[in-house]
C-alpha cells in the first residue's frame, strides 16, 4: 500500500471514529509502512492514563447481527434453531459488509489487513514446511471444515443477502469468507458488560419484537450452556458524510439484573489496532457507568504503570498473554469443551485439560496459538508446550500418518486384550488419553535446563497412590522428578497392562468392594490397584515409544533440529526489536532474536516452530527414557 493511499484511508477512518464518538485522548493511529500496517502510538500526556475511549455501541457483536435490518431476518431462525452459532453470525456479518457497495463500515474495513501470515493462508509449498507437526494436520482439517461451511451455507446465504440489498453483480469467494474468519479470530475480544446493557427490554409494539426477544433468549441460553455470556447491540444507520453506527433499543431493565455481568464476544474498532508485546504499555477495561471516562458503556485503553513512562510517539501495545508457538487442536478433538477469549491485559483460553498435578485446568492457550492465529512465533519460547494425544492410534495401530491429531480411542481399544474391561478401568480412573506438556515442566525433571527450582504443590505431578495392598510395591525414588501427569500415566499403565496384571487388578478390587459389591471403588482406589499390579515400567515404555514416534514424524520431512538451525543460520539476518506491527497489522515479536531477510516470514516462522517442537520432544523423550531406566532398576 502506497503511503498516500494509506494516509487517505487513515483520514477517512479517523473521521468515522469521530462521528461515532470515539475519543483519542492520549494516542494516535499511525501508518508504519508498507510491511507494517497501522498501529497505535502515544501523543498527548494524559494524567489519568486513559489513552483511548470507544463507545461499545459500535462493537460488532452477535446481537447487532440479529438486529441488523438486512442480516437479522435471515439469521434469526437459523440461530434460534441452533443451525449457526454466534461466531458464525459475526463472521457472516464481516463477509457481507465487506462486499456491500455502500457499507457504513467501509472506513473501518479499509484499515484492516487483506492477507494473513497464519497457515490457513499458506500455499501448498509453504504448508509443507510444517509437515509432521501437529499444526500441519490441524491446518488441513480446519481448512476443509471452512471450505465445507462455505460451500454448504455461506456462499448461497451471502449471495441472497447481497441480492436483497440490491446488488446482483457482486460475487462472493472463499477468500472473502476466509478473510472474515481471520479478522474475527485475530481481533475479537471478550467483553464484560452489565446485563442491562446486553438485554434491554424491547417495546412490544415493534414488529420484530417477538423474534428479537426469542433470539436474545436463545443467545443467553447458548452462552450459559457454553459457560460464556455474550452481548447484543443495535442497528446500523447512516448520518451525514461519515456513516455512524448507533443503537436503537428502547425500554428499561429491572434493578435486580443491573449488577449481573455477561461476557460478550465482539470486535471493537480502534482498540483492535493495538499490537502484541509481552512488556505491554497498556491494557483495556470496560467502563459500564462512565465514572472513569465520562462515557458509559465504553471500552478504554489504559496505560500500565506511570503514564509518564510512555514516551511521545512510542507504540502502545497490549499483551495477548504468555503463548506457546504450538497449535493446540484440542477443540477439534474435543468439540464439547468451552472456549473463552479474553484479550487486553491477558488472552486466555478457559479450556479443560490436564495440568502437571493431574488436575483439570485450563492451558495457556487460545484455541490457536501464535503461529496458527496471529502468524508469528517467538524463538526459544519459554511458554511453549508439547501435546501428546491419539494414544491408541499411534501405539496400538502403529499408524503415525495422523499422529497426534485425530482421536479414535473407542475403535482402537477394541483391538487389544480385555478391551471392554480396560475401557471401564480407564473411565473409573478418570484417566486422560492426551496431555499437554508445558516446557516449564522440565524445570522440575531429571535434567532441568536451569538451576533446580524448589517444587511446591502446584508443580508436583501427584502421588501415584496412597497405599499398597501387598506391601511389596515400594514408592519409586524418582516420583518427585517425574514430569509427566499422573492421570496420563494411569492411562498408559492400563493400556500396557498384561493379562496376569489385569487379573491381579480384578482380584485387588474384588477384595476392596467385597463379594457382594457393597460399594464402588473410588478413582484413587482403582489407580492404586492398577499401580500395585503394573508399576511404571510398562507405562513408561509405552511413553518412550510414543515420543519416539512423534520425533520420527517431525524429522521425517525436515530433518533434525540441527538441520533447522543450519537453515536459519545460513541466511542473512536483520536485528529486530521486541515488537513491530507487520503487514497484517498483527504483531511480530522475536524477543530480541533475529529474522531473516532472504527467507520469507512464513518459512522462517515455520522452521522456528518445528525446531521448537523437535527440541521439546527430544527433551521429554530424555526424561521418559531416564525414568524408564530407574523404574526397571527398582522393579517398578
Amino acid at each position: 500500500m502506497a503511503s498516500e493511499e494509506a494516509e487517505a484511508k487513515l483520514g477517512r477512518f479517523l473521521q468515522w471514529l469521530q462521528v461515532n464518538n470515539v475519543e483519542l485522548r492520549g494516542c494516535k493511529i499511525k501508518y508504519c509502512g508498507e510491511n507494517k500496517g497501522f498501529g497505535i502510538f502515544s501523543s498527548n500526556h494524559v494524567s489519568d492514563g486513559v489513552l483511548l475511549v470507544v463507545p461499545l455501541d459500535i462493537a460488532i457483536t452477535p446481537m447487532r447481527v440479529l438486529q441488523d435490518p438486512l442480516l437479522g431476518p435471515e439469521c434469526r431462525a437459523m440461530f434460534e434453531e441452533g443451525e449457526v452459532d454466534d461466531r458464525f453470525l459475526m463472521i457472516l456479518f464481516l463477509t457481507v459488509e465487506r462486499l456491500r457497495k455502500n457499507s457504513s463500515w467501509k472506513p473501518y474495513f479499509d484499515m484492516l489487513p487483506t492477507t494473513f501470515g497464519n497457515p490457513l493462508w499458506f500455499t501448498e509449498d509453504e504448508l509443507l514446511e510444517l509437515k509432521g507437526t501437529t499444526l500441519y494436520r490441524a491446518t488441513e482439517l480446519q481448512k476443509q471444515k471452512l471450505l465445507s461451511l462455505y460451500d454448504g451455507k455461506v456462499k448461497g446465504l451471502v449471495k441472497k443477502l447481497l441480492i436483497l440489498d440490491g446488488d446482483s453483480e457482486s460475487e462472493v469467494t472463499f477468500e472473502d469468507f476466509l478473510w472474515a474468519n481471520s479478522i474475527f479470530w485475530t481481533r475479537a475480544l471478550n467483553i464484560p458488560l452489565p446485563r442491562s446493557y446486553v438485554f434491554p427490554q424491547i417495546q412490544e409494539d415493534q414488529d420484530n419484537c417477538g423474534s428479537v426477544n426469542k433470539s436474545s433468549e436463545v443467545f443467553a441460553n447458548q452462552s450459559q450452556e457454553n459457560g460464556q455470556d455474550r452481548n447484543g447491540d443495535g442497528f446500523l444507520i447512516l448520518e451525514g458524510e461519515a456513516q455512524r453506527v448507533d443503537i436503537q433499543v428502547n425500554g428499561t431493565t429491572s434493578t435486580s439484573l443491573q449488577t449481573e455481568t455477561l461476557w460478550v464476544e465482539g470486535l471493537v474498532p480502534g482498540i483492535d489496532f493495538c499490537n502484541h508485546d509481552l512488556k505491554a504499555a497498556a491494557t483495556w477495561e470496560v467502563d459500564g457507568t462512565g465514572l472513569v471516562t465520562g462515557v458509559p458503556f465504553s471500552m478504554y485503553l489504559l496505560s500500565v504503570g506511570e503514564c509518564s513512562l510512555i514516551r511521545d510517539e512510542e507504540e502502545i501495545s497490549i499483551s495477548y498473554g504468555n503463548k506457546g508457538n504450538e497449535w493446540l487442536d484440542w477443540l477439534l478433538l474435543v468439540e464439547s469443551n468451552v472456549l473463552k477469549i479474553e484479550r487486553g491485559g491477558c488472552l486466555k483460553a478457559h479450556l479443560v485439560c490436564l495440568a502437571a498435578d493431574g488436575a483439570l485446568t485450563r492451558p495457556p492457550w487460545t484455541m490457536k496459538e501464535l503461529l496458527y492465529l496471529y502468524g508469528f512465533v517467538i524463538d526459544d519460547n519459554t511458554d511453549d508446550y508439547l501435546m501428546i494425544a491419539n494414544l491408541f492410534r499411534d501405539i496400538i495401530d502403529d499408524n503415525t500418518d495422523d499422529c497426534l491429531m485425530v482421536h479414535y480411542p473407542v475403535e482402537a481399544i477394541q483391538s487389544i486384550p480385555y478391551s471392554d474391561s480396560k475401557a471401564a478401568l480407564l473411565e473409573a480412573q478418570r484417566a486422560e488419553l492426551r496431555c499437554l506438556l508445558p516446557k516449564s515442566l522440565l524445570d522440575h525433571g531429571f535434567f532441568p535446563p536451569h538451576p533446580p527450582i524448589e517444587c511446591n504443590d502446584k508443580c508436583k505431578t501427584g502421588s501415584i497412590c496412597d497405599f499398597s495392598w501387598s506391601g511389596q510395591r515400594r514408592m519409586p525414588s524418582y516420583l518427585n522428578k517425574l514430569v509427566f501427569p499422573e492421570n496420563f500415566l494411569a492411562a498408559l499403565r492400563t493400556i500396557a497392562m498384561r493379562v496376569d496384571e489385569h487379573l491381579k487388578v480384578s482380584s485387588l478390587l474384588e477384595e476392596l468392594v467385597g463379594s457382594g459389591g457393597e460399594r464402588q471403588p473410588s478413582d484413587a482406589e482403582v489407580k492404586a490397584a492398577v499401580w500395585e499390579a503394573c508399576g511404571d515400567s510398562g507405562a513408561l515404555q509405552l511413553l518412550v515409544d510414543l515420543l519416539h514416534a512423534k520425533l520420527m514424524d517431525l524429522e521425517e520431512n525436515s530433518g533434525t533440529e540441527d538441520c533447522d538451525s543450519e537453515l536459519l543460520g545460513k541466511t542473512s539476518t536483520e536485528r529486530l526489536g521486541q515488537h513491530a506491527c507487520n503487514e497484517n497489522n498483527s504483531s511480530k515479536e522475536t524477543n530480541g532474536r533475529t529474522q531473516h531477510k532472504s527467507m520469507s516470514k512464513k518459512r522462517w516462522s515455520s522452521i522456528v516452530y518445528r525446531r521448537g517442537q523437535k527440541e521439546l520432544t527430544r527433551l521429554f523423550l530424555r526424561e521418559a527414557e531416564h525414568a524408564l531406566q530407574l523404574a526397571l532398576s527398582e522393579g517398578s
